[in-house]
């Protein structure tokens, strides 16, 4: 079995953060606080989190918040769910939320609610599963889901369900592994989980598998190192992970390394990215990769993290 290059890795990703002129970071450039919580979580996950400057992460991330209470992808840009939530997540990782209005937050989420149950993204309005499990799941870390109709947003999921057992991003669209992850969180997340048909859908999840070891996100397509956390998550989720053949996933992931430089691609032999290394390395931390922080299925952030929300240790 291959290696995780644990100091490679931490090295690629503190080094991507501080070049901002290069191709990568000027495409990432709208969405720099997803690629935070990327890059962040993967440095906890690693148990390399002091490696960056917390305080110094804090500060830009509040320059990120706009009036309406939802946060841009980087300063002075329009507020979304998506870094909204990848705001959340960050504070949560360094214990400090408390610096957030939380009210003034919860209340931004909460007014993208849909009387149908779903939610919009942002105040333009386009609606997506994916937009339900990040408002759901922001909530929840800020424990105000009172905020929102819960049972509304839960149909609304579950008219999003397929015949093969899995869920698209609206009602009627095709399934997808991203979206079931989505969906599939959401549900778990709001103790909704027998809507699923566990036998069913694990079934369309452990089909995702291909010959390499790697999961593709839909059948026919080829396999990527993200989708060893969307298809496992879930699988976890549903209890349905044995299905899988772990070793040869673990086998895949490895490959994906550059075992120079760092970094972990979508495929072996491609070029890396923040995105799927955070991918890679949580799928490993799934996977029980020896070494690694164990890491919440449902809310992407570790475990430790999850019980000082809710738990309070």
């Amino acid at each position: 079995m291959g290696e995780l290059k644990v100091e490679k890795h931490v090295k690629y990703i503190l080094t991507v953060e501080k070049k901002k002129d290069d191709f990568e970071s000027v495409v990432m450039e709208h969405l720099r606080l997803n690629g935070a919580y990327w890059g962040l979580t993967t440095l906890d996950i690693l148990g390399k989190l002091d490696a960056v400057d917390k305080e110094e992460v804090v500060s830009w991330i509040m320059q990120c918040q706009h009036e309406s209470g939802g946060f841009g992808g980087n300063i002075g840009h329009d507020p979304h769910v998506l870094y909204t939530l990848s705001a959340i997540q960050v504070l949560a990782l360094f214990d400090k939320i408390d610096v957030l209005d939380v009210e003034k937050v919860a209340n931004y989420i909460a007014s993208l609610q849909n009387e149908d149950g779903s939610f919009s993204g942002d105040i333009w309005g386009e609606t997506d599963t994916r937009f339900s499990y990040i408002a759901i799941c922001s909530l929840a870390l800020l424990h105000h889901l009172d905020k929102i109709n819960v049972e509304r947003a839960v149909k609304y999921i579950v008219s999003c369900k397929n015949l093969d057992g899995g869920f698209g991003c609206t009602p009627g669209a095709e399934s997808h592994a991203g979206q079931i992850f989505c969906c599939v969180g959401a549900l778990s997340i709001t103790g909704s989980l027998h809507h699923v048909d566990k036998d069913l859908l694990g079934w369309w999840l452990c089909e995702r598998q291909v010959k390499s070891g790697g999961l593709n996100g839909r059948p026919e397509k080829l396999p990527d190192v993200c989708y060893s956390w969307w298809v496992l998550s879930s699988l976890i989720m549903i209890d349905r992970v044995h299905w899988i053949d772990k070793e040869k996933l673990v086998n895949f992931i490895l490959d994906c390394q550059d075992k120079e430089n760092g970094g972990i691609s979508d495929r072996p032999d491609d070029a890396v990215d923040v995105f799927h290394t955070y991918f890679g390395v949580a799928g490993l931390s799934l996977l029980e990769y020896p070494g690694l922080k164990a890491i919440d299925p449902a809310y992407a952030l570790p475990v430790d993290v999850i019980n000082r929300i809710f738990i309070g240790k």
